[in-house]
This record gives C-alpha cells, structure tokens and sequence, in this order.
C-alpha cells in the first residue's frame, strides 16, 4: 500500500547509522517524497526460510543485514523504531557467513539479524539509555546474559530499539513509545496511532518487518501490549526462565526479557535459545522448573484437541467489536476440539494491583541505583542524578509529561522495609498461588485466555495514553508465562488473544497458541496508513 509522506532530505542519502530519534527529530528541509512500504522481498519471512536460503548460498547473512539495513533506512525514519544501529553488524555477519561456509551452523539463529530494545546491554559501541537523555554515553562494559548467549547462537545483533522511555516507568501520563532521545514510535498498521509500550520498538519493528525477530521487556503488559498492538507474536517467559542481568531494571521481581515475532515459531526458536538460569540473576521467588534449549519440539497443529481453556470473563468486555473476534476465536478452539470454559474468575482481582505498584516503587530505585553502581560510563549514577538532569533539561526531558514516579520511588526505603516486605508476599499470593494457580486448579485447566488488548489508541502527547482493557497483570505479577498472538482487526487495527497459566508452562501454552495460530492465520503485514479509513 503506497503512502505519501514526508522524509527528511539528509535522512535519505546519509549513512543508515544516523538514523535515530535524535537524527530523526533534527532541524531540517523536508521533501515530499511517495515511497511503497510495502515493497521489500523479505516481507513476513521466517527463521525457517532465511536458513534455506543461507544454506543454499542464495543468500549471505550479510546481504541479509544489509536488505535490513536498507529497510530501516527507507522506513524508520517515519517509524522511528530504531534508536541505534551496531556499526559492526555487516563485519559480524561476514564472520559467520565464513563459519557456514566451512560447515560450521551454530543453530537456527546463524547469521539472523535481531534487533531489542535499548535497556539491554552491549559490550559494544552502542549505547544503552533506556531512551533517557540521562543516560547517553552509557556504553557497558560487557554484553548481558542474554545477548552473550544470543551471540553465541550466532544472532548478528543488529541494533537497539526505540521505547517508552524507562519502560514507561516515569509519569502516569506517559505517551507509550515516546522516549527523550528516540521520539516518538508510531504503529505501522496506523502512523497516527500508539504502538503501545513499554517495548514499542521492537513491536514495531518486527511488524514492519525491518529484522528477522526482536526482543522486548515486561514488568506488566511491555511485550503482550506492543506485540498485541502491533500484530505480532510476543512471549512474557516466566521468571528466571531468561536472565535480567545486564537490563536497566524496573522491578526483579516482574521484569523479564522475552521474544516478539511474527510467528509462534520464530518465537519459540528464540526462547529455546536464549534460555537459562543464571546463578547472578536476582531472586525470582519463584521455584525453578525445566527449561528446554527447543521449544519447538512442542509445537502442534493439533495442540488445542482436548485441551481445557478458561476464559477470564472479568478481563473481556471492554469493547463490543474486539469481543466479536474475540467469539471468534473461541469458536475456532472449539473447532479444533478445544475444551471451553466460558467463565473463570479471580477473587483477587481488586486486591494484587496495590500491593504490585507498591513493590515497583522499592524495588526501582533499589534496583536501579545498582544497576547504575555497576555502570561507570554512566554519567547518572544514581536516581537522584536522574531526577535532577530531567529537572535541569526539562524541556528535552519533560516537554509532555513529568517524573513524579521516579519521585514516589526516590522517597521509599530499602528492600528490608516491613511495607515493602508485606507488599511483595500480597502481590506475589493474590496472582499466583490464589489467582492463576487457584483457578487452573479449579476448573481443571490447561491454559486461561483472554483479549491482550483493545485497538490501537490515538497517540497523545497530551493527554497521555488512553488503554481500553487489557489482560497482562495476572502473568505479570506472578512472574508466570504470557503468550499473545494475533487474533484479528477491528478497523484496521490488530488486536491479540492471551494464553496464560502456571509457572514453567511454556511447552502447553506454546503448543496451544501455535494450533490457534495455523487454524485462524490472522497475522499480516502493515499498510502504513495515514488514520483509520
């Protein structure tokens, strides 16, 4: 679908490396230029396909870096989902297209350009800010766990994306997808509407189609809303089943890296990969279960025959025409010999939200300033530097919404705090042992399921976001598994199902979501449309 737009002159013909937010939101001529979006050979292509055609030399990691390179370059600078691109992606790429070359394929990921989100980091050249000003010129000293282990399987990483600045942990009336360095997200499906966050980038950016897979972080709902939204896959692995060493944090006790992507497989090929415990990660409070190096072994056309499924009826309702495709769904379970249980709910459901918010306020500005201790090209090393550079450049930093967050967690405690303790065992029990575990137990089920989210809303800047429903607290708070697939469109706009249920089921919940997957194939690619027509 064309789309006439508006493209920065020097964005064009400078290198692709200045393309940023920063680079993105400078002063400069503009031109009127009508490019086609959707034209680009490795649209919705999978893991799958991208080895066949490495294998057969159709094709080299590197050319593949490089048609992505492009498409960032074409695209991004409207999208304004990649915050910085790895200078040394094409020489890495070249390095393991020698390695398949001598017959060496170190797995799935060879060669396959991944792009996440920019709390994560790089012992590299780039960057990571968490898309604070504050926090420019922190180059980390070593890779995190995760993207050591994403190297190993020979990922090429090719850059960082574009967030919700501090994981959308700033101001209650954030804009989701704005960052101070990187600007604003906007959706492919609809530039005028929110990405939703905290993960935007990466939601964006995979739906766009401008890496093979990427990677988002949660504390609540930060890679099931974007993935939703954007009309990907996204998994919210249970904690602990990837480590968060290496990750600006918000709270050890919610936060979790996880994969976006465009299919259930390629999400799954990930996980696998990236999965392990890691003696140095921080406390998870929740018992270790088994972790699989493939969790595609578990995926099954015929994964919902006989399976029971409850609805969380309390979290659905919130729109009349997200729960007709909603209906839909059910009914394709059924059809595929799905057990429905039409109503499951939760006692707790008023009471897990305060005590959760409360845990986040301690262990931020806990887990923060040591995040920040252990950074030393920082140049905020605590929270207290954070608030006082975003005071003293509160027009780069603040020109929309405040800070007042940061503020409620500087004036908390330590974590030996009795409110802290008592909060972190409510939030922790209302969830878990007497919410999703009390409820599968219940009514006998293998998953639960309900509406990720309602369709994309208008981005505000003002106002701030305005969600219409959602259904990630209950994973979230407990630190259980949460896997979001397309389920279809209202206007336009994707919309998500949620499959949910009880620590360490990744193999049920994947082999669920992978059968709803294939028998309904809602996922598309965006249009890039102007507003809802």
């Amino acid at each position: 679908m064309k789309r006439r737009t508006f493209f920065k002159t020097t964005a064009l013909s400078g290198s692709v490396l200045a393309i940023s937010g920063v680079a993105a939101c400078s002063s400069e001529i503009k031109q009127e230029v009508e490019i086609d979006f959707s034209e680009f050979d490795l649209n919705e292509i999978t893991v799958d396909e991208l080895q066949l055609k490495m294998n057969s030399g159709e094709l080299t990691s590197q050319e593949l870096c490089q048609k992505y390179l492009n498409r960032i370059e074409k695209v991004d600078p409207i999208l304004k989902s990649v915050i910085e691109l790895n200078p040394d992606a094409l020489e890495i790429a070249e390095k393991l297209d020698k390695e398949r070359k001598s017959g060496k394929v170190r797995g799935l990921l060879h060669g396959i350009p991944i792009l996440f989100k920019d709390n994560i980091d790089t012992g590299d050249k780039m960057q990571t800010t968490a898309g604070s000003l504050a926090l420019e010129g922190n180059i980390a000293q070593q890779d995190a766990f995760i993207i050591k282990k994403m190297r190993e399987a020979g990922a090429v990483v090719l850059g960082k994306t574009n967030l919700s600045e501090w994981a959308n942990f700033r101001s209650t009336n954030s804009s989701s997808g704005w960052s101070g360095r990187g600007g604003q997200v906007q959706n492919p499906f609809c530039l005028d509407r929110s990405p939703c966050g905290s993960s935007a980038g990466t939601g964006a950016a995979v739906s766009a189609n401008l890496c093979a897979i990427g990677i988002g972080t949660e504390t609540n709902g930060s890679i099931v809303c974007p993935s939703g939204v954007n009309g990907v896959v996204g998994i919210k692995p249970t904690l602990g089943m990837w480590s968060r060493q290496g990750i600006i944090p918000i709270a050890h006790s919610q936060d979790t890296a996880g994969p976006m992507a465009r299919t259930v497989k390629d999400a799954a090929i990930l996980l696998g990969a990236l999965a392990e415990f890691d003696s140095n990660d921080a406390e998870t409070h929740l018992e270790k279960g088994k972790i699989y190096k493939d969790y595609t072994q578990f995926l099954d056309f015929e994964g919902l025959k006989g399976m029971r499924i409850g609805i969380a009826s309390e979290m659905i309702g919130f729109n009349t025409k997200v729960d007709a495709i909603f209906n839909q769904a059910v009914k394709a379970m059924k059809g595929k010999g799905a057990e429905i249980i039409e109503e499951v709910k939760f006692k707790n459901l008023r009471k897990w939200g305060g005590p959760s918010y409360e845990v986040l306020l301690y262990e931020f500005k806990a887990d923060l300033n040591k995040y920040l201790s252990e950074h030393p090209k920082s140049p905020s090393k605590t929270m207290a530097d954070v608030i006082e550079f975003n005071k003293n450049n509160a027009d780069k930093e603040m020109p929309w919404f405040d800070q007042e967050i940061f503020e409620r967690a500087q004036e908390k405690g330590d974590l030996t705090t009795e409110e802290y303790l008592i909060a972190l065992k409510d939030s922790k029990r209302f969830a878990g042992k007497e919410g999703i575990d009390a409820v599968m137990k219940e009514h006998n089920l293998d998953a639960i399921i309900a509406q990720t989210n309602g369709p994309a809303w208008t981005i505000d800047w003002v106002n701030g976001d305005h969600f219409s429903g959602g259904s990630s607290s209950p994973a979230a708070i407990s630190g259980y598994p949460n896997v979001t697939v397309p389920m279809g469109y209202v206007h336009g706009l994707p919309v998500g199902i949620s499959f949910f249920g009880k620590a360490w089921s990744e193999p049920k919940l994947l082999k669920i979501a992978y059968a709803f997957e294939q028998a309904t194939k809602h996922r598309k690619a965006p249009g890039f449309l102007e507003t809802v027509v």
